[in-house]
C-alpha cells in the first residue's frame, strides 16, 4: 500500500510539472537557453521531448511500474545534473521552468532534484502489503509536514516577491511644485466654493480634468469614489465649463488636484497625480500640514 500511494504522490507531482511547462509553454521553452539549448526549433523539441516523459512517467509511476520510477529517477538526476553545471558556470537566477516560468536554477532546485532522484528510486522498494493504522497515521503526518512546508515556503516567497514590487513602485506621491498651481498657504475662495463644503467637511479637494484626458478618465472613478466620503468636499472641475477656475488657480494641466481648509480655503497640498494612490497622498500631505497647523 505504500508503495502504491508514494507512487501516484510522485507520479503527481511529475504531472504537476508538466502540466506548469503547459501553462506557460512559450516562456518554459525559452528558458531552455539557460542549459545550452539554442535556436527556436532546438527549444521546442527539448521541451515536448521533456513534457512527454513527464507525463508519460507520471502514468507509468503512478500506476506501480518499477522500471518508470527508476526512469523518473534516472530524470531528475539528469536535471539536477543539468542545474549544477548551470549554476557552476554562473547562470545562478537564470530561469530553468522546472516548475513553472518562475522557477530559477539555484542551490535548491539542484538539492530539490536530487530528493526527488532518491525518492523515485526508493519506491520500487516500499513495501506493497496492506499498511497498519500507524502506517497510514504515519504517512498522513508526513505528507502534512510536506504540505505545511510547501506552504512556508510559498508564503516567503510570496512576501519576497510583494517587496520587491513596493520597492519597484517606488512611493506613490503626487507630484508637488511650489511654482504650479495656487501657492501653498494662501487663500482659494474661488476653489473653496466649488467644492461646497458643509459642516462635516474635514477636507475641500478640487480636481482640475480636461474633456480628451485620457488619465483624467482613468482616474475618474477613483475621484467619483473619494467625494462619496462625507467627510470630504470634493469637486471636478472642467478645463471647459470651469476656464476661470483654471486660470485663478493657474494649474499645469490635468489631472491636478489642489486641497483645502475647508473653514478658511487656506491651501494645504496640491500636486499632479495619475491615479488614486497619489490622488490620496495629496489628502495625507493636506491633512500632515492642518495637524503641524494646530499643534504649531
Amino acid at each position: 500500500m505504500v508503495h502504491a500511494v508514494a507512487g501516484l504522490l510522485l507520479g503527481a507531482l511529475l504531472a504537476l510539472a508538466a502540466a506548469q511547462k503547459l501553462a506557460a509553454p512559450r516562456s518554459s521553452a525559452a528558458a531552455l537557453a539557460t542549459f545550452g539549448i539554442r535556436g527556436a526549433r532546438a527549444q521546442w523539441a527539448a521541451w515536448s521531448a521533456v513534457v512527454a516523459a513527464e507525463l508519460a512517467l507520471a502514468v507509468t509511476v503512478a500506476v506501480g511500474l518499477d522500471a518508470a520510477a527508476f526512469a523518473a529517477a534516472a530524470l531528475m538526476a539528469a536535471f539536477g545534473l543539468a542545474q549544477g553545471v548551470a549554476l557552476a558556470r554562473g547562470r545562478r537566477g537564470a530561469p530553468c521552468a522546472c516548475f513553472g516560468a518562475r522557477s530559477t536554477v539555484g542551490p535548491a532546485a539542484v538539492a530539490r532534484n536530487a530528493v526527488l532522484a532518491v525518492a523515485f528510486a526508493a519506491v520500487p522498494f516500499l513495501p506493497d502489503e496492506p499498511a497498519s493504522t500507524e502506517a497510514w497515521l504515519g504517512l498522513g503526518l508526513a505528507v502534512c509536514g510536506l504540505a505545511v512546508a510547501g506552504l512556508v515556503v510559498a508564503v516567503l516567497a510570496l512576501a519576497r516577491e510583494v517587496g520587491m514590487l513596493r520597492l519597484a513602485i517606488g512611493p506613490q506621491q503626487a507630484l508637488e511644485i511650489p511654482s504650479e498651481g495656487p501657492a501653498l498657504g494662501a487663500p482659494a475662495g474661488p476653489l473653496l466654493a466649488a467644492t461646497a463644503p458643509t459642516d462635516r467637511t474635514r477636507l475641500a479637494l478640487a480636481v482640475f480634468a480636461s474633456e480628451g484626458c485620457r488619465m483624467c478618465q482613468a482616474v475618474a472613478p477613483g475621484v467619483a469614489m473619494l467625494a462619496r466620503d462625507d467627510a470630504l468636499a470634493v469637486a471636478t472641475l472642467d478645463e471647459v465649463r470651469d476656464a476661470e477656475l483654471w486660470r485663478v488657480a493657474d494649474v499645469p494641466g490635468s489631472p491636478y488636484a489642489v486641497a483645502l481648509d475647508p473653514r478658511d480655503g487656506t491651501v494645504l497640498a496640491k500636486g499632479t497625480f495619475n491615479g488614486l494612490a497619489q490622488l490620496e497622498s495629496v489628502l495625507a500631505t493636506a491633512e500632515r500640514r492642518m495637524g503641524e497647523a494646530v499643534h504649531g
